[in-house]
């Protein structure tokens, strides 16, 4: 059978810090209060996508590559990953701070859990009036003052903040302590991986009036304590070029702001592409039929569809990512 742009079923989390205003991205649910997060496209194991289109609908993102293999995500992809799906894809509502939190890197993720570790990065799709986050800490930190402050709850003092507007970008490597604050509403891409260290958790109960776990102790060889002068950037993209917002070893996630027609040919790049519209509508034509994406939406491109032809409906905008 020849593939074609895949949708999933989002699947929904509730969070203690959730909110409501995934809704305009056209996330509902009828069960789940403060939906939290939604996972656009997830390999993550007991939470696997399910596609929602076409002739493969019902089948998950596993299955999928155990039958195409790299037909699905690429040659170098498959080499490099197998079976496992790379990334993860959620977009965030974040109606209060989350946990000041760190996530390991690849060798520690891989000794202690068996797991990737976790580089990720931020696209914010708005930030309500004195919405920020942390990104790091101020300068001149060391390991005996982070716990010094850790001792005597006052880790804020530490960390960097900063005010969060629609387009700033923010990248995550592993290691960088951060929080997304108050009033943040970003596109998260990251590796796969759910492995979390929770540091500061504001002194907050669950509904049971439990405090959250903390993982103060194995956060700490995780911890890059080193200040960072460019947490945030704000890339100016312009109309029908891709602008690069990030990019690592792990992906790289441009934004494509369209008025016209735009080709994209993906021949050399051996990889699935995966867009999200945050915007507008788009159409993708492919040598075989076409699919359109409205604003929430998030398509799975197959590798072996190397080029494409984007249409909007109307002056729309996505983001474009690839291992």
């Amino acid at each position: 059978m020849t593939l074609y742009p895949l949708k999933f079923t989002p699947i929904y989390k509730t969070r203690i810090w959730g909110g409501h205003r995934l809704e305009q991205f056209g996330k509902h649910s009828s069960t789940l209060p403060n939906i939290g997060e939604s996972w656009e496209l997830s390999g993550v194991p007991g939470d696997e996508s399910e596609v929602s289109n076409g002739l493969l609908a019902g089948n998950t993102l596993p299955e999928l590559i155990e039958v195409y293999m790299d037909e699905l995500v690429g040659k170098k992809v498959f080499d490099a990953y197998g079976q496992t799906f790379p990334l993860l894809i959620k977009l965030i509502d974040a109606n209060d701070d989350l946990s000041i939190q760190v996530h390991p890197d690849d060798v520690l993720a891989a000794e202690r859990h068996n797991s990737f570790g976790k580089t990720e990065m931020w696209y914010a799709l708005e930030g309500k009036k004195n919405a920020n986050l942390i990104s790091g800490f101020i300068p001149h930190v060391s390991k005996e003052m982070y716990l010094k402050h850790l001792e005597e709850g006052t880790l804020e003092q530490l960390m960097a903040r900063f005010s969060v507007e629609k387009g700033d970008v923010f990248f995550i490597p592993a290691g960088r302590v951060h929080a997304i604050g108050r009033g943040c509403l970003v596109a998260e891409i990251q590796q796969t991986s759910d492995v979390t260290y929770r540091l500061f958790d504001f002194n907050r109960t669950d509904d049971q009036g439990n405090l959250r776990e903390l993982h103060t102790e194995l956060a700490l060889d995780a911890i890059n304590f080193a200040y960072v002068k460019d947490a945030k950037t704000h890339p100016e993209a312009q109309h029908n070029v891709p602008c690069e917002l990030a990019k690592c070893n792990y992906f790289t996630t441009n934004l494509i702001r369209l008025t016209d027609k735009l080709e994209r040919d993906y021949y050399h790049l051996d990889s699935f592409v995966i867009y999200m519209c945050i915007e507008g509508s788009v159409e993708i034509r492919y040598d075989g039929g076409n699919e359109t994406m409205v604003k929430g939406e998030t398509v799975l491109l197959p590798a072996s569809l190397s080029n494409v032809t984007l249409i909007p409906q109307k002056s729309s905008e996505i983001l474009e990512i690839y291992v």
